[in-house]
């Protein structure tokens, strides 16, 4: 089965072209096809990228500007290039039996990935208020399709799925008991689909089932969580009600004393708006330094003799390596702690930074290992280390992808 992956954002629109099937899950043979971002949507100045392995030989990405308004010039953007390239095999767009879309917000209904049927639509709808900043583009793509693809099947895959088997004693605030009632005001979790497929592949590649282990899965890049898995359930992770809690991220400042927020407006005079853009767009690693969001920056910077790039990286291995010391507390004890991200995936230097503290709780990294293992499946701690280090590279669209399959066809996710 042909499926698309979109994923819509205010002014992004990513996408993959993935053939997959029962079989192919089962045997790991799932084929990408191509990706393909729309870049700077709403502005004249839109860019189509288009990466197609198999039918682009010896060149990595093609480039096309063209100036795109609307989700339904996105999609129909990423459906020319695909049938650009993959034609011949999809024979048009009936081609395409499944669309598998990013909804970041599915509330306390959504516990799984769903068939977008009216009712579930109009669910996704009534919860907009949970995540405003997301949903309503996450529904823009779903509306593009459906109406560009009129026979394919609409699966939504919820961040927050993943997350909603934590008990009540990890996901409630302390607040009045009446917020929680009155406005689900409570601990949510996101990067779900990313902890899972984590969780999942490196069970995989040991040869047994999430329900054998008790992991931490470290989803570190622009946007960063940490979570707990207890034997394929998530127990506990670091984002909250919204993306903005947990660790230090690139631009967003992860836990503060909602005091000090309130310190700062009253002093500032800050509107809501002002807040909410210096909370999620000018704190993190950026707030910080004052220099970049960018890791490998601050890396750069720190080398030259930068002390608030150096502060902006402590903090950030500081924070991750706290919650790591949590969870493994909260789970009482952990059989494997998993990197994914862009910077958990290809940042020796921070797993160094993060890990190398825990040794007396039985965590020994290898740093040859640890150096060499950059954007791939490995283990990076010793083989006398209690507890391993992976590098576990996430596959977020991946998972949309068998996810949406699985729906189609009636058969319950692992």
């Amino acid at each position: 089965m042909k499926v698309l992956v979109l994923n819509f954002g205010s002014s992004t629109a990513k996408s993959q072209l993935i053939e997959t099937s029962p079989d192919m899950i089962a045997s790991n043979s799932d084929r990408l096809l191509a990706k393909i971002t729309v870049d700077r949507m709403g502005t004249p100045y839109s860019v189509v990228n288009v990466e197609a392995p198999e039918r682009i030989p010896g060149r990595k990405k093609l480039k096309e500007p063209k100036p795109i308004y609307k989700a339904e010039h996105a999609v129909q953007a990423i459906l020319d290039a695909c049938m650009q390239h993959w034609g011949d095999e999809i024979q048009g767009p009936n081609g395409i039996e499944g669309v598998g879309h990013r909804i970041v917000h599915g509330g306390e209904r959504f516990r799984s990935s769903t068939l977008m049927t009216e009712d579930v639509v109009d669910a996704i709808e009534d919860s907009i208020d949970l995540a405003p900043l997301h949903t309503p583009h996450n529904l823009k793509g779903f509306y593009a399709a459906k109406s560009l693809l009129p026979n394919a099947q609409n699966v939504a895959v919820f961040d927050t799925a993943f997350h909603s088997s934590m008990p009540p004693h990890a996901y409630l605030y302390g607040l009045p008991y009446l917020y929680y009632e009155r406005f689900k005001i409570r601990r949510y979790g996101f990067h779900g689909t990313s902890h899972r497929y984590i969780s999942y592949r490196f069970a995989q590649l040991h040869g047994k089932s999430r329900d054998d282990y008790k992991l931490i899965t470290c989803h570190l890049g622009n946007g960063c969580s940490v979570c707990a898995i207890d034997r394929g359930d998530s127990v506990d992770t670091s984002m909250g009600f919204t993306p903005l809690e947990g660790l230090l991220m690139g631009t967003r400042c992860g836990d503060v004393d909602p005091m000090a927020v309130l310190h700062i407006i009253w002093h500032e005079q800050m509107d809501p708006q002002g807040l909410e853009s210096m909370l999620n767009r000018m704190s993190g690693l950026y707030g910080v330094s004052g220099i970049s969001s960018d890791m490998r920056v601050l890396l750069e910077e720190e080398a030259k003799g930068s002390q608030r790039a150096k502060l902006a990286v402590d903090m950030f291995c500081y924070r991750v390596r706290k919650y790591i010391g949590a969870y493994i507390a909260a789970m009482g004890g952990c059989d494997a702690i998993l990197f994914g991200g862009g910077i958990g995936e290809n940042a020796p230097a921070i797993r160094q930074r993060i890990l190398e503290p825990l040794r007396a709780m039985g965590i020994d990294v290898d740093s040859t290992r640890n150096a060499n293992a950059i954007g791939v499946d490995a283990c990076v701690s010793t083989d006398t280390s209690r507890i391993p280090a992976w590098v576990i590279p996430t596959n977020e669209e991946l998972l949309i992808a068998r996810d949406t399959v699985r729906c189609i066809a009636g058969i319950p996710a692992p």
